[in-house]
């Protein structure tokens, strides 16, 4: 792990590396389509690596809107569950903070209600979607620290990056979390 910060009993990783192989890891976050379907990015690299019996489960539960998220097994993924995410279209699905803050809400609200011990998120909208990495690790990292005191279940949230820029925001809004959280 990169970064690393504990708040209440939920460590906050920040790592670069593939969403799709995270063994050990309860549950992936897929940044996925409104239909939930295979596509680019991150919904791509994990339907490729589940192989089709995610988007056989997945599909019928679309269309889901901006900020919602919807969760299924792991399939061919080394994990129990993917929690699809749909994020907000920069410029487009407005309040887009709003929204991708609810992504993050939504999946943690998931992972809890189905006794999720860790999760793994990579960027959501920071793709395809063209939200700002800056502001949107900030917002990543803000909603899951306001929730992470209280969490029962969950005890680890790790955010797996794709390439150096989005690590480095991502440890840049860690580091600038307040030094207590919301609970030490």
């Amino acid at each position: 792990m990169s970064a690393t910060r504990t708040i209440g009993q939920v460590t906050i990783a920040c790592m670069q590396g593939d969403i799709a192989a995270q063994a050990g890891v309860d549950a992936v976050v897929n940044a996925a389509n409104a239909e939930l379907r295979p596509g680019g990015g991150v919904a791509g690299a994990l339907h490729r690596a589940a192989g089709p019996g995610l988007a056989e489960e997945a599909v019928p539960l679309g269309p889901i809107r901006p900020g919602q998220a919807v969760i299924t097994g792991a399939h061919g993924l080394p994990n129990r569950f993917v929690i699809h995410c749909l994020g907000p279209v920069y410029g487009r699905d407005e309040p887009s903070d709003a929204l991708l803050g609810s992504c993050y809400r939504e999946a943690m609200t998931l992972a809890e209600s189905h006794g999720v011990a860790s999760i793994a998120f990579p960027s959501i909208s920071t793709g395809i979607f063209g939200f700002p990495i800056e502001p949107a690790a900030r917002i990543a990292l803000q909603t899951v620290a306001a929730l992470a005191p209280s969490l029962n279940t969950v005890r680890e949230v790790r955010f797996v990056l794709f390439g150096a820029d989005a690590l480095a925001a991502f440890e840049s809004a860690l580091a600038a979390l307040p030094q207590n959280g919301a609970n030490g």
